[in-house]
């Protein structure tokens, strides 16, 4: 995969892809990562990048013939490449969509600042919109960086481990259950015994349960986007009804199931 970034500020990307998975993947020749500073397309000799908005407004917003110039040279007549800008306004980021770019052979993520990008680059270059969050960062260099970061470690090879990609939270649409490694006991607080136990089937099902609680506390609706099977529906519903609320509205007896946290 190769994903070039169109920035402002090429400096910002010294380090981060400098370190663990996103190295090692580098290093693999799976994924190449090219920086581009936007300000090299500029053709004025005071490299401008931006200006004021037409009809007036606070701030500048960024020029579109550096930014099409750019695109233009990334381009190389192989297949056309994903052109992403990172935006508030765009779709949320997630790992479905973290997953769905991997299909991709070259990604283009244009980094956003100032007070926005002018629309002609938005409606006639952009082939997908995306945001990290709402909230708002100062570019989208740091939301670049995060979705490099996600999209690496789902390549094939990236990670020595398959199974630990598909563990993960989001992946199969509930979150991670616990974790734990030694000592059993620390300062009086004892690992779950079924981890002990070296029953495989109990483990997993323990695990599975932990995830179905886990998701139901802290983020019920993603239960409604997952297949569950009967049994398991049964199981969240005899565990909600269990439940009290507190005064404000955060469902008690969470540590009752199992002797364990969730």
């Amino acid at each position: 995969m190769r994903i070039d970034i169109l920035t402002l500020f090429p400096e910002m990307f010294a380090g981060p892809f400098d370190h663990s998975i996103a190295k090692r993947a580098i290093e693999k020749k799976l994924v190449n990562i090219i920086i581009h500073n936007i300000r090299d397309f500029a053709q004025d000799k005071h490299r401008t990048v931006d200006d004021y908005p037409y009809g007036g407004g606070a701030g500048m917003v960024l020029k579109p013939e550096p930014i099409f110039r750019a695109v233009d040279t990334i381009r190389t007549g192989e297949l056309a490449p994903c052109v992403i800008l990172l935006t508030p306004q765009g779709r949320l980021f997630n790992q479905k969509i973290a997953g769905e770019l991997t299909g991709y052979s070259h990604l283009v993520l244009i980094c956003g600042h100032y007070e926005g990008i002018d629309e002609r680059v938005r409606e006639n270059l952009v082939d997908d919109e995306i945001s990290i969050g709402d909230y708002i960062l100062s570019g989208g260099e740091i939301a670049a960086m995060v979705m490099v970061d996600a999209i690496i470690r789902l390549l094939p090879g990236a990670i020595g481990s398959e199974a630990s990609v598909n563990e993960d939270s989001f992946s199969g649409g509930l979150l991670k259950y616990p974790q734990y490694t030694r000592p059993a006991v620390y300062r009086g607080l004892s690992v779950p015994e079924v981890l002990l136990s070296g029953n495989h089937e109990a483990i997993a099902q323990w695990r599975r349960e932990q995830s179905l609680l886990r998701t139901l506390k802290r983020h019920p609706e993603l239960l409604n986007k997952v297949s569950l099977s009967e049994a398991e529906k049964a199981f969240i519903q005899s565990v909600q009804k269990g439940y009290t609320s507190g005064n404000d509205g955060e469902p008690r007896g969470w540590k009752g199931y199992d002797g364990n946290g969730c």
